[in-house]
């Protein structure tokens, strides 16, 4: 993981995306039989030969140069997240090119933070906060953000994910409002962490998981389709507190570059922020171990 047939159906699958009136090139004939662009027509645009991508699209990126994966990237008018993924492939097909952060990177596990991001984590007691690896294992919170994705705990796999959550539970089609867009985030976001971290056993080991147990993650993998996740909005249910839209940020420790801090705020003089601070005060009754990342639900939630 990847393999070949990944930088394929990548490359095949974003090629189809983008039509010849996208590219700024004549669409000759009423029936052409590929959607999207042919592959000459890509080869035109990225200034390379046809032969030459041909054998890209075959999945031999194996030495092929950043500025020609950039070329490719322009032609497919790939975004920034579907760019950095073409070159995770190329680099997992054996060149070694360095480009910033996204060289692959070794899964953190179920290990926990540093003491300081835990003190950190703690030193937020109006937001929800909480930090996870690339797996999106929760590794540890402060109480509001144990309290906020408490939903997570019922399953007793450990460390928590909102992965194996969101596809696996019947509960996150409550907990997230707005499942199928959530699903779509998550799979793109594993797909991005596939192609930087391709010997990371983990994640290998949750793909597969998924894969055999859940036709919708099934379908969304097999798009190929790859996301940053750094702000947003998040539309939940929560069930003590009820609805919440909140607004999101996702932060790289500089640290330990494998985790991600996130923090989740509510407009002031929302609703929203008022169920914040009903939150707190049921977080208060929570028995939570941050040590272990693990919070014990109370019974009667049901």
């Amino acid at each position: 993981m990847p393999t070949p047939n990944d930088a394929r159906d990548f490359l095949v699958s974003r090629r189809a995306k983008v039509s010849p009136e996208q590219a700024g090139l004549p669409a000759y004939g009423g029936n052409r039989r590929v959607p999207g662009l042919r592959r000459e027509e890509v080869a035109l645009l990225a200034g390379v030969s046809v032969d030459y991508y041909n054998k890209l699209e075959r999945g031999n990126l194996s030495g092929v140069s950043e500025s020609v994966l950039d070329a490719i990237a322009r032609a497919l008018q790939l975004d920034e997240a579907e760019a950095a993924h073409l070159h995770d492939l190329a680099r997992a097909s054996g060149r070694s090119p360095v480009r910033g952060t996204s060289a692959g990177r070794a899964g953190r596990g179920g290990r926990g933070v540093r003491p300081s991001v835990q003190h950190m984590l703690d030193a937020m007691t109006d937001a929800p906060a909480w930090v996870r690896n690339a797996r999106h294992d929760l590794l540890a919170a402060n109480r509001l953000g144990f309290a906020l994705y408490s939903e997570l705990f019922f399953d007793e796999v450990r460390p928590a994910n909102t992965a194996r959550f969101l596809f696996l539970s019947e509960r996150s089609r409550r907990f997230f409002r707005d499942w199928d867009r959530s699903a779509d985030d998550i799979v793109a976001m594993l797909r991005s962490e596939a192609g930087r971290a391709p010997h990371d056993r983990g994640l290998s080991e949750l793909v597969g998981e998924l894969s055999m147990r859940s036709d919708d993650f099934r379908r969304r993998w097999a798009r190929h389709d790859v996301r940053f996740h750094r702000t947003g909005a998040k539309k939940l249910h929560h069930p003590i507190i009820g609805d919440l839209e909140l607004s999101y940020e996702a932060m790289t420790l500089s640290s330990d570059p494998d985790l991600t801090f996130l923090a989740y705020t509510a407009a002031p003089g929302t609703a929203s922020a008022d169920a914040l601070t009903l939150l707190a005060s049921w977080a208060a009754t929570l028995e939570i171990d941050a040590g272990r990342a693990t919070v014990v639900v109370p019974d009667a939630r049901g």
